[in-house]
């Protein structure tokens, strides 16, 4: 049996470029339409209207944790800490550009959402033109749908999230560089392409360090090289392989400083067996595609569900998903070649989210919308392809009609993405919307307190604090809050007990510590006190609270030099801690040095001119240094 020419089988699967073209440039559009410029405005320009309410948004949820509240970004640490410590999280990239972010605009959020805005209309160019590079029917109208589907904008529309958005520039552009390498070499010009292929290594880097997520690039870059030369050659596996040694390294560090975060918490939603793990992640997959096909309703946290792998319908969807991937496989060089392709991509780029290897924020939920960002391109591009096939076999040479049918779509999409992205304005809004719809959200029960206390509204704050911890008495947050919130009203004994249920779940809780520290402290109980300011400090070396009222302790108990210590460990890490500079005047005063205590006393109040115990005490430290001062 003669055997088929490897370049005869490459041009089978070809694409001609008018078919490849459709979506982009299309035939019958006036010749001005024609430019690839135009229609790369038009998709970040539609990403901008459809994301108009983030003018008016803020920080939400966790924006203090990675960004506002985050020592590397406003300091003392910074970029050193970000990229040699386990600050680095699983996006040490994302977070340096954060650091330059705050370093030219501070904390103003504007900026930083817009920052995320129009990367994500820059990530839908570049999806753009790796469509059209891998000769995809319908390239512009399938990177205009991921750009404007609803399930992208609680990754556009959160700060935190532009861990999704950075990684993913970075992540197309490498595969866009090694398709080009790609095509380089087929038609015998490798050596023009080398410098593609660099560019594919350094963005490759580059989308590890901005998110982990990204370590299945090999595997996508894998399927790319099968999808341009017809069939898998080996020797793409030895160029591959650079990219392989980032991806275990981004792997090791990710499991790393995950680790060290779960570690350290006993929750029990977090102790799940691998029958349970493997039941779970094949509802998951059903569950993101169906978001996908009908993006309603759409909750920043899901509620979970029950799996019981005791059952065996429970593997019923993991099943389903295993056979239709082996059917596909089988048919991977017949017409369903696209769905292969299509289909193999989304599972790889959900495993990382699959929740096979445990991630500190499913202690709240399984599934996220933010966790398909990557994987949702490959079947939006299969639906365009197929809106394209489909339009051109139901109104053949009706250009005009196509184009409206298409942007009718887009503009659906459009406004139920700039209505969900209202949920997203600030805490109160997001967590509305949450428990609007998931009304047994422990911790959006626990963030809306949060933002009753800091009105002032304590009494409320702890009704939805309680309702958090009677829903998962699992999640340490509550219980924290709770104990907060019971301090202010001076039941103190009763605060120490949910500090202490907090610390049972979060032994690494280091504000958990400082609190209970303090409420031990005003129940005279000083050395069980000072033992939990050691142990905040201990995990948190940077904590400028513990700090100072571990020195109030040791002032308390005639330790004044330990004491001064202490003040200044604090105001090396936030020279602002207006209290912190009042305490260190007072051990000055003690100690004599009335000039010194003078010079605190005056910046603990141009830090905070309203501080009435500094007012009080300067004005007797200086009426004693004049009487001091008067000839005897």
């Amino acid at each position: 049996m003669a055997k088929r020419s490897p370049r005869k089988h490459v041009r089978s699967r070809e694409i001609p470029a008018k078919i490849a073209a459709a979506g982009a440039g299309a035939q019958g559009l006036p010749v001005w339409l024609n430019r690839d410029w135009i229609f790369g405005l038009l998709l970040i320009g539609a990403v901008i209207l459809a994301y108009l309410p983030i003018w008016q948004a803020g920080y939400i949820w966790d924006d203090d944790q990675v960004l506002t509240a985050n020592p590397v970004i406003v300091g003392p640490l910074g970029l050193k800490e970000i990229w040699t410590t386990r600050a680095a999280d699983i996006c040490p990239l994302t977070l340096t550009t954060f650091w330059v972010e705050h370093a030219l605009w501070g904390l103003a959020p504007l900026p930083y959402h817009l920052v995320n805005v129009l990367m994500h209309g820059v990530c839908a160019v570049v999806l753009w033109r790796v469509l059209r590079s891998l000769r995809v029917p319908g390239a512009w109208l399938g990177a205009a749908l991921w750009a404007l589907h609803p399930v992208q904008v609680e990754s556009v529309a959160w700060i935190v999230e532009m861990k999704n958005t950075q990684s993913c520039l970075f992540f197309l552009l490498s595969i866009l560089f090694f398709v080009r390498w790609l095509r380089a070499g087929t038609s015998g010009e490798r050596s023009a392409g080398n410098w593609d292929y660099v560019l594919t290594l350094l963005f490759s880097a580059m989308a590890m360090a901005s998110k982990s997520s990204t370590v299945i690039l090999p595997v996508v870059l894998c399927l790319c090289a099968w999808w341009v030369q017809g069939r898998w050659q080996w020797r793409n596996f030895v160029k591959v392989g650079p990219i392989i040694l980032m991806s275990v390294a981004a792997t090791l560090v990710s499991m790393w400083t995950q680790g060290l975060q779960l570690a350290t918490e006993a929750n029990a939603q977090l102790a799940r067996s691998w029958p349970d793990r493997l039941a779970m992640a094949g509802d998951a997959v059903w569950f993101y595609l169906g978001k996908l096909v009908w993006p309603h309703p759409l909750i920043t946290v899901y509620p979970g569900w029950e799996i019981n792998a005791g059952q065996s319908l429970s593997y019923l969807p993991l099943l389903t998903v295993t056979i239709l991937m082996v059917v596909l496989w089988f048919k991977r060089e017949s017409s369903l070649r696209p769905w292969f392709f299509v289909y193999a991509y989304f599972i790889v780029g959900l495993l990382p989210t699959l929740g096979l290897v445990d991630n500190y924020i499913f202690r709240y939920s399984l599934v996220f919308d933010h966790f398909q960002y990557l994987a949702s391109m490959g079947p939006l591009a299969l639906a365009a392809a197929g809106m394209v096939w489909a339009a051109n076999a139901l109104m053949p040479g009706r250009c005009w009609q196509q184009t409206g049918l298409c942007a009718g779509v887009l503009l659906l999409l459009g406004l139920v993405s700039w209505q969900r992205a209202w949920a997203y304005e600030s805490d109160e809004t997001l967590w509305a919307d949450t428990l609007a719809q998931n009304p047994n959200c422990s911790i959006a029960h626990s963030n809306v307190g949060e933002a009753l206390f800091e009105k002032g509204k304590i009494d409320e704050a702890m009704d939805e604090f309680q309702k958090a911890v009677a829903i998962n008495p699992h999640l340490a947050k509550p219980h924290y809050n709770l104990g907060v919130a019971l301090f202010q009203k001076g039941q103190v004994n009763e605060a120490i007990e949910e500090y202490q249920k907090d610390l049972e779940i979060y032994p690494n809780d280091a504000l958990a510590h400082n609190n209970l520290g303090n409420a031990l402290s005003q129940q005279g109980h000083v050395d069980a006190a000072m033992a939990e300011y050691q142990k905040a400090l201990e995990i948190d070396p940077n904590h400028a609270e513990a700090h100072n009222d571990l020195a109030n302790i040791l002032a308390q108990k005639g330790q004044m030099d330990d004491a001064m210590v202490q003040y200044h460990k604090a105001l090396e890490i936030n020279p602002n801690f207006a209290e912190a500079h009042n305490n260190l005047a007072g051990a000055l005063f003690l100690k004599g040095r009335l000039d010194d205590a003078i010079a605190q006393y005056k910046e603990a109040l141009r830090l905070k001119p309203d501080y009435t115990a500094a007012q009080v005490n300067l004005a007797k430290v200086e009426a004693m240094q004049q009487q001091a001062s008067k000839p005897k």
